[in-house]
């Protein structure tokens, strides 16, 4: 094993995924999460799998950890209430994942922006306001792209 297999597979430790569910298993998934039901084939495709037969090996892994359901036309999709072991920390909005801070991220963002402007136009606000607002800014921005490196990492 390499030393990026090896700190993957101890990030995913340290984030409290399975240990079952990581590499090629945890794109699978995450696929079947962003793109609904499909075809073994579709995955196969769609992540440039070698063989169907390596693409039915990860989809039966996430069936018998049920994170996955086979239905009886032999389409597989995520099981909604299995994600929030996988996806702390995360939204899902239609196909992407968002991290849940992003909102909080632009929220301030926005607001800093917004301050930032008013005191270089109104004495009333201070440059204090602007020195809070804007680290609040840096520290949500970096956790949320820690978030987002983390599940790309582990994808």
């Amino acid at each position: 094993m390499d030393t990026n297999a090896k700190s993957g597979v101890n990030e995913a430790k340290q984030a409290g995924y399975p240990s079952d569910l990581r590499g090629n298993t945890l794109r699978v998934y995450l696929f079947l999460l962003r793109n609904g039901p499909s075809e073994l084939r579709e995955v196969q495709r769609a992540l440039n799998l070698s063989s169907p037969s390596l693409a039915s090996y990860h989809l039966s892994k996430l069936v018998k950890l049920e994170y996955v359901a086979q239905d009886v036309e032999g389409r597989y999709s995520a099981i909604k209430d299995a994600s929030p072991d996988i996806l702390e920390g995360y939204t899902k909005i239609g196909a992407a994942l968002v991290p849940q801070l992003f909102f909080f991220s632009v929220l301030f963002t926005v607001l800093s922006a917004y301050f930032g402007y008013k005191s270089l136009t109104a004495v009333s606000y201070t440059p204090d306001l602007v020195g809070v607002s804007v680290a609040m800014v840096v520290l949500l921005w970096w956790e949320t792209l820690r978030l987002m490196r983390r599940l790309v990492t582990m994808s």
